[in-house]
């Protein structure tokens, strides 16, 4: 009797472990960190000239790559769908996920889509195949996820996330977070530089086409703007505005995509309440009055702005109007890119000028299907010819859950121009 008590013991014993160790295994391919890589299966897409006007609605912001693809981010996923003018989101033409990182912001240049993740990976995929073409160790962002339920936050203002060149014209990465920001080869992901920051007094706000990082540095003594070389992390040039108060705050202008690659810089949170406006190159920031009216844009040497119903483009240097167009109507800008400046009127007609001479390249309701032009609009995107813009109910409510924030299930409407 003793015997088949101590072998059941021993039966019960064995059986707890083996027990105790599938659910060790479950718990670990469930939690344990992984990523899953699902390239593409189908023959990169041809490039494409989209008919003019609302391409379709989508339920995630797109990232126009390569005028062939967009690419979305979510929580844990970047993926693509194909082709760019789909008329709604497809199945994924690749995707990659990671668990349990979360996406802080996404960018691309080219062919190559690099994500910034919350434990500070840098994760760069050919937009082509949906490979990973290289991984780096970066600094790690203040948050992970921070987009609302559409991602554009993450993709069309990913936090800490910039695209530049540096003088030799190589392409070059820099990632921001509040401990560290460094620069990275695009190519191959090779560290250029690191270096230590105190982010609860320094903001990160955009590379310049000359191969600079500007940042805002509130640090030590009064508020100023910091300039330092993408290529080696040097700091180049400190501009200690007049006047200027610890609200110190600059907006990038003339910029080739979101906050990267810019020509001019606004600054506000001055004593005397006014704005100013900085032309930045090779060489120290240079004053350009023209672009110190909030709401100017910078569109190669053109500044637009509207007033009262007019829209004008001075010279940037100068200040000289070079044409105006008061037949729009009131329209406000919506958004620029390379050789289009994008106006929304007040019925939510989408108006694209060039801004060399003011001729209207396009005009129609910026709308699809039945859903009308009753809406506010969120974020908005420019680029590769097309427009995208977030659509909210009216009254916004900025706090709300996103189900009363978003007009509807699907309140992203893709234009091209």
């Amino acid at each position: 009797m003793g015997l088949a008590k101590g072998r059941r013991a021993v039966a019960m014993t064995l059986a707890a472990l083996v027990g105790v160790a599938a659910v060790a295994v479950v718990v670990h391919r469930v939690l344990a960190p992984a990523e899953v890589e699902t390239p593409a299966r189908a023959a990169y897409p041809a490039a494409l000239t989209p008919a003019i006007g609302v391409v379709g609605r989508l339920p995630a912001a797109p990232l126009i790559v390569d005028g062939r693809l967009r690419v979305y981010a979510a929580t844990r996923q970047v993926y693509a769908d194909q082709p760019a003018d789909a008329r709604n989101r497809v199945t994924p033409y690749w995707s990659y996920r990671r668990w349990p990182a979360e996406v802080s912001g996404v960018v691309a240049d080219g062919t190559t889509v690099v994500s910034h993740w919350s434990d500070g990976s840098l994760v760069a995929l050919d937009a082509r195949t949906g490979r990973v073409a290289w991984r780096a160790d970066g600094p790690a962002p203040a948050e992970g996820w921070t987009a609302r339920r559409t991602g554009a936050g993450a993709v069309w203002a990913p936090p800490g996330l910039f695209l530049a060149r540096a003088a030799d014209g190589r392409p070059v990465l820099v990632a921001a977070g509040p401990e560290r920001v460094g620069g990275f080869a695009l190519d191959d992901g090779r560290r250029l530089w690191s270096a230590d920051v105190d982010g609860g007094c320094r903001d990160d706000v955009a590379t310049t086409s000359a191969g600079q990082l500007v940042a805002v540095d509130r640090c030590a003594g009064p508020a100023a703007v910091e300039f330092r070389d993408v290529a080696t992390g040097t700091p180049t040039t400190r501009l200690t505005p007049t006047g200027a108060t610890a609200d110190l705050t600059v907006t990038p202008l003339g910029c080739v995509s979101a906050r990267s690659r810019c020509r001019g810089l606004r600054a506000e949170g001055f004593a005397d309440g006014a704005g100013r406006g900085w032309l930045v190159g090779t060489g120290d920031p240079v004053a350009a009055p023209a672009l110190d009216p909030a709401g100017s844009e910078l569109a190669g040497e053109r500044v637009v702005g509207t007033t009262g119903g007019v829209v004008t483009a001075r010279a940037v240097r100068t200040g000289e109007e070079l044409w105006r167009r008061a037949d729009l109507g009131p329209a406000r800008i919506l958004a620029v890119q390379p050789g289009r400046v994008h106006l929304l009127t007040e019925t939510n007609d989408l108006i694209t000028l060039d801004p060399m001479t003011g001729a209207q390249r396009s005009r129609f309701p910026l709308t699809v299907g039945s859903d009308g032009i009753g809406y506010a609009t969120g974020l908005a995107y420019a680029g590769g010819g097309y427009v995208a813009v977030e659509r909210l109910r009216e009254p916004v409510a900025p706090d709300a859950d996103d189900q009363r924030y978003f007009l509807t299930s699907e309140p992203l409407l893709l234009a091209a121009t």
